[in-house]
């Protein structure tokens, strides 16, 4: 009978497991979708209540529609956007005919973005997931830009 491995060797194994990525694969769609769930669930409480009726929708890329519209040229450009009549635009009562508010998010172009930057996937997906909730408050990209460069100052 062989010797049960020591604590040393259980160690060692959990090491080669966490750092073995040869046969891991990039998240799929249904994984991105997933993640973006538990980014939306681990926001405070008061921030998912003001989201409620916001859906989030998981891409592989945006479509070439946006891509002409917002006049970027690479699909790898967008990682998320917003859609919809943000609470700052709309009226108590919402317009017959309207569509949600909708959070895009895009699998390839954050994938591209995370492996270029010393961030977890998760932490780059609920980024872009704020950021595009961010829309939703009527916030532009400038006053977020501007939120976000005063927390890293601690302000």
């Amino acid at each position: 009978m062989a010797a049960s491995p020591g604590p040393a060797s259980l160690a060692l194994m959990s090491q080669r497991s966490a750092s073995d990525w040869s046969g891991r694969l990039a998240p799929s769609l249904d994984m991105f979708e997933v993640l973006a769930r538990e980014a939306l669930d681990g926001l405070p409480a008061p921030f998912r209540e003001l989201v409620e009726g916001v859906t989030c929708v998981v891409a592989e890329f945006p479509d070439d529609a946006v891509l002409e519209e917002l006049g970027i040229e690479s699909p790898f450009d967008l990682l998320g956007l917003f859609t919809g009549i943000g609470m700052a635009q709309s009226g108590a009562v919402p317009q017959s005919g309207q569509l949600p508010n909708t959070v895009h998010l895009y699998r390839r172009p954050i994938l591209d973005y995370w492996a270029e930057h010393e961030e977890t996937l998760g932490a780059v997906v609920t980024h872009v997931l704020v950021h595009e909730m961010g829309h939703h408050f009527g916030y532009s990209d400038a006053d977020m830009e501007a939120i976000e460069a005063a927390a890293e100052r601690g302000e």
